[in-house]
């Protein structure tokens, strides 16, 4: 079977996040095939590994190639043979794409094994919502007793041409927060405000302060708000919800202190009480410096187009995997025709498969060469 193939077949037959049961089935199935040892991981993961030929009995080198594989509740509108057969998922976010170009690495791998150490293929579930399927593969240790080497990803990207990769070293993609709000006060008639402990008054100032706190690394959105009075009832609540994104985890902390004093301070002075839920996402994707130079001069090397990136204020649950390891996220271009990733018609260049496995097979190869 060829990467397309497989691409296009995870692509007709898309399952949302932690529920790739499916999926699973199907990578054992082809990992079958080639005479892979996988086994599950994080309840719809799986994990592959191929032992090299040339290591020794104590080498514990290892790198690990990750994929995710989850899609996301959209109902599909293109008009290809391959199209989703489940109304209401699609892979919209290129995990098909990403999924292909692993089998294609490890297709490689198992045909000629002439390396030392481990070679882990990582088909990873949930990426797309908290928490996380990659701080559930962690929770297992499936690496303890490894010297992992690297982990490293992949995303497809429409603002880069077909087969072009896209790097950044350091920080490069920013922690998510989930920011949930919910303020108490006393309601009653519009008209009578001195009776009042208005939540709404409070709500809107502490919108306001709150999104005063943007800047350049950091990015703070409310996206809902919930005020359930009428033109002359002002309600006794007010709910809103919101996102943080930044990109340095001391900041991270700061901020979450910062949101609570200004509920607070606002509390004292209006007379409402405020309770500020701040749910824990993905931490910052930070790429290891010496890897990002080791991508790159392969790239090159290749002849590939390359592009050295921006921080971006997305955020993805490879960040678990930078806490623990040297880890390198890169990009993928798949041409501008192919939309906009998260929407009902966004189709990437399948022509990006296979210089996406060629530079990952290589880039593995040195890493356990080193």
């Amino acid at each position: 079977m060829t990467p397309v193939e497989f691409r296009r077949h995870l692509h007709a037959h898309p399952e949302l996040s932690f529920q790739e049961q499916e999926t699973a089935r199907y990578i054992e199935e082809r990992l079958d095939a080639l005479g892979i040892a996988h086994r599950r991981v994080a309840g719809t993961g799986v994990l592959a590994s191929i032992r090299g030929s040339k290591s020794v009995a104590d080498d514990r080198r290892a790198v690990v190639l990750r994929a995710d594989i989850d899609a996301l509740p959209i109902d599909e509108q293109n008009d290809c043979t391959w199209h989703s057969q489940r109304r209401g998922v699609m892979h919209a976010c290129g995990h098909d794409m990403h999924a292909a170009v692993l089998y294609g690495v490890l297709q490689r791998m198992a045909a000629r094994p002439d390396f030392r150490g481990t070679l882990f293929g990582l088909f990873q579930p949930g990426e797309e919502c908290n928490p996380g399927g990659a701080s559930l593969v962690l929770a297992e240790k499936p690496f303890e007793g490894y010297d992992i080497r690297a982990v490293v990803g992949e995303h497809v990207d429409a603002q880069l041409e077909v087969g072009s990769f896209g790097f950044r070293a350091g920080k490069y993609m920013a922690s998510s927060d989930e920011l949930r709000l919910r303020i108490h006060g006393t309601g009653g008639h519009g008209a009578m405000r001195q009776l009042l402990k208005d939540p709404v008054a409070a709500g809107a100032e502490l919108l306001t302060r709150l999104v005063a706190l943007n800047g350049e690394e950091c990015v703070l959105s409310i996206g809902r708000v919930e005020a359930l009075g009428a033109t002359n009832i002002v309600p006794d609540e007010v709910y809103m919800e919101g996102t943080l994104r930044t990109f340095d985890e001391r900041q991270r902390k700061i901020l979450h202190q910062r949101i609570a004093n200004i509920a607070a301070e606002i509390d004292a002075r209006r007379g409402v009480k405020t309770r500020v839920d701040i749910s824990h996402g993905y931490p910052c994707v930070v790429n290891d410096e010496i890897l990002v130079k080791l991508a790159v001069a392969i790239a090159r090397h290749e002849g590939c187009h390359i592009e050295m990136l921006p921080l971006r204020t997305t955020a993805e649950d490879f960040g678990f995997y930078c806490r623990e390891y040297p880890s390198l996220f890169y990009r993928l271009g798949v041409g501008a025709a192919a939309g906009r990733s998260h929407t009902a018609t966004f189709l990437p260049d399948e022509g990006a498969i296979e210089p996406g496995i060629a530079f990952m097979h290589e880039l593995a190869l040195r890493i356990l060469e080193k």
